[in-house]
């Protein structure tokens, strides 16, 4: 007998022993009749993907089969308890498995007590959300954590309350279904590779229950630590040197990858898998769309290697990527892996996670910005674009975290880069010290060991703007507008969702006043995540200012995008321009082709027009950005930063 035909074989008289119970539970509970068909007929569904995926997990743990009925059981009582709203959008998004891959789909990102102080606050804003065409808004951790530096929230104390000065667990899930009644899709993060060490489990751990210390690493001397860090890499090496934090109140050794109040989980014990997907299920139930999923290489360690992208990871998440398809089938998953191109990818998928950030996009996008030429940019994504059928890229030009420099170093090399000259170069650009760099941001973790590094900085200050309004020169500050919407236009253009964390939309500066505080003086993040920027926002429909010019192209460009289902999330094939500085692709839909053109230089460009007839949908051309007639027999001129959405004439 095959192996995969004896795992489903074990799947199946599990299944049929367990079941009884299962449905009896659900009975008790309160579940209807209808309720159960629905979620034995997703549980069948599933089961098989599931029980082998935890069976190679956890199948030689000799309480297997315990772990087993306690998960399915807290599944049904999870489906028993959700709202009926989302029931129904359970129902149509199943339906409709191809939701998040509209034209229409725009994203927003915003830590809510930067933006605007508490959850009921932010309703307010809702109107200003759907102005900017917003139908996903991910907002930044906001759970209780550990007070003053918990690394912006990423340090969970616990997964069920939220913190106290934001508002309340009943407030957010009222936020949920206001926003969907809106239209727009909740985000959160799902930080399950650590919690803070103010986590009930880590207290509990720490006052020496043995059960709760098995969920995290804790080693009572060095030997353990010293043979794993001999092939880990440091993640934060200017927070504390190595992977391990000494804890004397248990005199023991703690796996701290990121700071040393971030305990990470052991995965290899089940009680710690099924625990976090009981958080997982309470955070759907709330009506939460979109689960990020945090620090996602980092879940699976294995001594002798560097512990991140192991082959349990991706067990992991497919798991609870099953678990979710029975319980609550309308949540996605995104991935947050900001590693190699390979190992982004290697997450992507219907069964594992729906959505990814694009990270080798948004890096390539600002090393085209400060090289004025696009052949990396080019032949990166000629190849490393593509996604399997039923995902998506989320693209974006900045987050909350920092700026690395993630190119592939043989896709450097192809095209004459030297990837660590390159990356050293980039660094010192855009932290200003490159001389006539125009822009302005701070190094983060700089390792005196390697030379690496990374870069922080709002999407404004990169671009040149904080510069140009220091010069008071209109020309510069004109270019630097140029620049933000030239790389929006890409990010709006190429497929995926776009993504924009608010603040840029109307060019917000970085704020340095956060060296006053002690909390985040040491974490130059922070400059990039101000407060909110009402007086820039006041200004938004005024064209004569900085803010209303930025704001008023991007809100057009974001309109105009939701009219092209060619821009929906599909195929983009790169064209090649002839021209270093000109970055050209195609997009198609059915019989919609619209055919893209992006000068990343400050000179103008020329086009020949042979490229228009070979890559253009048709001889007379309209470009739907500038509202003009463009002829293909003839050479286009793209200005300083302009780009074309060129398709048939009207």
């Amino acid at each position: 007998m095959y192996e995969g035909e004896r795992t489903q074989r074990e799947a199946a008289r599990s299944l049929a022993r367990l079941l009884p119970r299962v449905a009896q539970a659900f009975a008790d509970a309160g579940g209807s009749a209808d309720d159960w068909t629905v979620f034995e007929q997703r549980l069948r569904r599933e089961w098989p993907r599931l029980f082998a995926l935890l069976l190679g997990l956890y199948g030689t743990q000799y309480d297997f089969f315990y772990h087993l009925e306690q998960l399915l059981l807290a599944m049904a009582q999870s489906w028993c308890e959700r709202p009926v709203w989302l029931k129904q959008r359970d129902a149509a998004r199943e339906a409709d498995t191809e939701w998040f891959q509209s034209e229409r789909m725009m994203g927003g990102v915003l830590y809510v007590d930067r933006f605007c102080g508490t959850l009921n606050r932010l309703r307010e804003f809702i109107p200003y959300f759907k102005e900017l065409g917003f139908t996903y808004l991910h907002l930044m951790p906001l759970f209780e954590a550990p007070e003053g530096n918990n690394d912006g929230g990423y340090a969970v104390s616990s997964y069920r309350r939220i913190n106290p000065q934001i508002g309340t667990t009943a407030e957010l899930a009222g936020l949920a279904r206001e926003l969907d009644a809106a239209g727009i899709s909740l985000v959160l993060d799902f930080v399950f590779n650590h919690t803070s060490d103010e986590h009930e489990w880590a207290r509990r751990a720490q006052a020496g229950d043995p059960d709760y210390q098995e969920f995290y690493f804790l080693f009572p001397d060095r030997s353990m630590p010293d043979a794993y860090e001999r092939t880990l890499r440091e993640i934060f090496p200017t927070v504390r040197r190595g992977s391990f934090t000494w804890r004397p109140d248990m005199q023991r050794w703690v796996w701290t990858t990121f700071n040393s109040f971030q305990w990470d989980l052991n995965y290899a014990n089940p009680a710690v898998f099924r625990a976090m997907a009981g958080e997982m299920l309470f955070l759907a139930n709330l009506g939460i769309a979109v689960l990020r999923l945090d620090a996602v290489p980092f879940i699976w360690k294995r001594l002798g290697t560097n512990c991140e992208n192991q082959p349990e990871a991706h067990q992991i998440i497919q798991a609870f990527n099953a678990i979710a398809r029975i319980a609550a089938p309308a949540l996605l998953f995104k991935s947050e892996a900001i590693v190699h191109p390979d190992d982004v990818l290697s997450y992507i998928s219907p069964w594992e996670c729906q959505l990814s950030y694009n990270p080798l996009l948004m890096a390539l996008l600002w090393e085209s910005l400060a090289t004025r030429e696009v052949k990396l940019l080019a032949h990166s994504l000629s190849h490393r674009f593509r996604l399997p059928a039923g995902c998506a890229w989320i693209n974006y030009l900045r987050s909350h975290d920092d700026i690395g420099w993630t190119f592939d170093d043989n896709d450097a090399r192809a095209v004459g880069i030297d990837p660590w000259g390159h990356r050293q170069f980039l660094n010192t650009f855009y932290t200003g010290r490159f001389p006539g760099s125009f822009a302005r941001g701070l190094p983060f973790q700089e390792n005196p060991d390697t030379g690496d590094a990374r870069v922080s900085g709002t999407l404004a200050s990169l671009a040149g703007l904080e510069q140009a309004l220091g010069s008071g020169d209109p020309n510069q500050i004109d270019i630097a507008i140029r620049r933000i919407l030239l790389l929006h236009s890409v990010i709006l253009s190429i497929g995926g969702i776009p993504l924009i964390y608010v603040g840029d939309e109307v060019g917000t500066l970085n704020d340095y006043r956060y060296v006053t505080d002690p909390t985040k003086a040491a974490d130059s993040r922070w400059v990039h995540r101000p407060k909110r920027n009402q007086a820039a926002m006041d200004q938004r429909h005024d064209t004569t200012t900085v803010a209303g010019r930025i704001f008023g192209e991007l809100v057009r460009l974001i309109r105009l995008r939701a009219q092209l289902p060619a821009l929906r999330d599909g195929g983009m094939e790169i064209a090649r321009s002839e021209n270093r500085h000109v970055l050209a692709y195609v997009r198609q839909s059915g019989s919609q082709r619209v055919f893209v053109l992006a000068n990343f230089s400050e000179y103008s460009q020329t086009i020949a027009g042979n490229l228009l007839r070979m890559y253009g949908p048709g001889n007379e051309l309209f470009d739907l950005v500038g509202e003009r007639t463009v002829s293909a027999n003839e050479a286009l001129i793209l200005a300083p930063y302009q780009f074309v959405w060129l398709t048939p004439e009207r």
